[in-house]
């Protein structure tokens, strides 16, 4: 790898020369910016504002804008003149405890490597000893003109340096806290321990950026003239700002965390102990009222009362069906009565003889 930074850790009356290399890099998918009616690049140029033309970097220096907008320029030469201490050397100040460090200071990250082999043996001595304190060093340093702080620690064999901010440079949290009072239940506090634990531990190694790769996987696409990737199928909008069963929520994010594991919901509860796991224990529904004498008495009697309205019902409808029957008899009767009558008087009309008319 190569080095940003040529000095030394100066460690007492010790001095260690190091090379200083970066710790990490940019994956993100670069872009340029183009004209899009013809695709054409389109670039900065840097312009002098009072003639109008084109600056080349070497022309380009440094000033410092006064409040009355007046530009005072900075030479290197200035810069160099200062009793800058820390301008090549990496000056440890103090040993702390890791926690002491605010991870909101944390910065660039860099490794510093032993240059030269008379350095192995200081270097590695500081190594060794940042080992067994259990410690990191605080140091400064300056770099990219201007002097920094920084922390020491031991990642594996080699000594890392992360670059901190300045106490002064962090930001009081002022007006971020939610500003209403909100109190949490017990039982919520629970659920989200249980998911916290359900969840469990990552391997940071097999994270990585979706988002990249899929960035990477269009450009691809569309390299090859394609139109790009297909959007993903997504479920429900997440209700973002909007107002949730917190208790509902937390339940359904341990059900779905256990299945991701391949556990069945309440599976493992009482086994999970000692493995880093939780036995999501349910909540128990209120307990109902038991329902009052009066009230069981109404129902028997009610019972009763029902019990004995069924035969009435039976009785009633045999009395209304013999009712209609007899009903039916007599009138079949006395339609046959009225037919047999009339049909003696048309017997006896036709039997009287006519008498005839002289």
């Amino acid at each position: 790898m190569r080095s940003i930074w040529n000095g030394a850790i100066s460690f007492g009356l010790v001095s260690i020369p190091i090379k200083l290399v970066n710790a990490t890099e940019s994956r993100s998918v670069s872009f340029r910016q183009i004209h899009t009616e013809d695709g054409g690049r389109v670039r900065y140029k840097k312009v002098c504002e009072l003639d109008g033309e084109e600056v080349p970097q070497a022309e380009i220096g440094k000033a410092y804008e006064d409040a009355d907008g007046t530009m005072i320029p900075i030479t290197e030469e200035d810069l160099a003149s200062l009793p800058l201490p820390t301008a090549k050397t990496i000056e440890i100040v103090a040993f702390v405890p890791a926690g002491d460090i605010d991870p909101l200071q944390m910065d660039a990250a860099y490794y510093l490597s032993a240059n030269g082999v008379p350095a192995a043996k200081p270097y590695t001595l500081l190594r060794e000893a940042l080992k067994r304190s259990e410690k990191v060093a605080v140091a400064k340093y300056a770099l990219r003109g201007r002097e920094r702080l920084g922390m020491l620690r031991v990642v594996d064999d080699v000594i890392a340096m992360h670059g901190l901010l300045w106490p002064d440079e962090i930001r009081a949290p002022e007006g971020v806290a939610p500003e209403n009072p909100v109190s949490v239940r017990d039982a919520e506090l629970d659920l989200a321990d249980a998911l916290m634990a359900t969840l469990g531990e990552v391997d940071m190694s097999t994270l990585h950026d979706d988002y990249r790769t899929a960035v990477e996987e269009m450009i691809a696409a569309k390299a090859e003239g394609g139109e790009g990737v297909a959007p993903p199928a997504t479920g429900e909008e997440s209700g973002g700002g909007q107002v949730i069963d917190l208790m509902a929520a937390l339940e359904n994010s341990v059900r779905a965390a256990k299945q991701a594991r391949g556990e069945e919901d309440g599976e493992g509860e009482g086994k999970g102990e000692g493995k880093g796991r939780a036995a999501v224990t349910p909540l128990k529904p209120r307990a109902s009222r038991a329902p009052k004498a009066t009230d069981a008495k109404k129902s028997t009697s009610k019972a009763a009362a029902k019990k004995t309205a069924a035969p009435a019902r039976k009785s009633t409808s045999k009395a209304a069906a013999k009712k209609a029957t007899t009903k039916s008899t007599a009138t079949t009767k006395t339609t046959a009565a009225k037919k047999a009558t009339a049909t003696k008087k048309t017997t006896a009309k036709k039997a009287t003889p006519r008498k005839r008319t002289a």
